[in-house]
């Protein structure tokens, strides 16, 4: 039912300063197999060390969502929108008719880790916008949080597509479970640690995906596990 793609399938490439694992095809990397999942089409795992980052640089016709796992990352863009986003802090920007923005680790010092999420957008040529919440650690344990949705349910980021996107902590032997229709596409990605999903072992770094499923479980396997669902058109 579930088909694995296994952290040390992705792509990668480390740049000094950016370390960087590329789940679907992206930059330098191309993979025919793997080159998006539903409206999904990019879902990188960054790291970036201290006071390194992303120059100012365009984007369009894209909904971009930014999730910090460790560390902070500084935004700036075209719109007026900026922020420092911090563990728990989810950041949306929509790309539009065009936006320029950078992204710096927001210390000298330490690394940021952040997973990098390109949607697809359900139609083009929107205006871009900018919008930044965050969902406290005690908010996220234990249960899957709407983080991001099309109608911005459950106080969620509202995006523009027809996706929801789920965020969860669990400790070791903590249980969740997600329920959808059968015509919906499912993606889990485990940020941190290790889970069971239904019956299946993933560490960090794995992606499992699946059509036509009703429902899904998930386990902790360790302290502070934190995984992303993604439940879409």
């Amino acid at each position: 039912m579930w088909t694995i793609r296994s952290a040390n399938d992705r792509g990668h490439a480390d740049h000094g300063w950016l370390n960087t694992h590329h789940t679907f095809s992206f930059a330098n990397f191309y993979d025919p197999n793997h080159m998006g999942f539903g409206p999904l089409r990019v879902l990188n795992d960054d790291r970036v060390i201290g006071g390194a980052g992303f120059p100012p640089h365009p984007h369009r016709d894209m909904e971009i969502i930014t999730y910090v796992v460790d560390g902070a990352l500084e935004h700036k863009d075209t719109t007026g929108g900026g922020g420092v986003i911090r563990p728990g802090d989810v950041q949306h920007m929509t790309a539009g008719t065009g936006v320029r923005h950078s992204e710096f680790n927001a210390s000298d010092n330490d690394e940021v880790r952040f997973l990098q999420i390109w949607v697809m957008p359900d139609r083009a040529r929107k205006t871009p916008t900018y919008n930044q919440q965050h969902y406290a650690m005690a908010e996220r344990k234990g249960r899957l949080v709407r983080v991001a949705s099309a109608d911005g349910a459950d106080g969620s980021i509202a995006i523009g597509q027809d996706l929801n996107l789920f965020a969860t902590v669990l400790d070791d032997g903590v249980e969740v479970q997600h329920r959808m229709p059968t015509s919906r596409k499912v993606w889990v990605q485990v940020a941190r640690g290790q889970v069971k999903l239904d019956d299946v072992e993933l560490a960090e770094g794995d992606g499992a995906y699946a059509i036509k499923v009703d429902a899904l479980q998930l386990v902790g396997q360790s302290a502070g596990s934190e995984v992303l669902v993604f439940d879409m058109a």
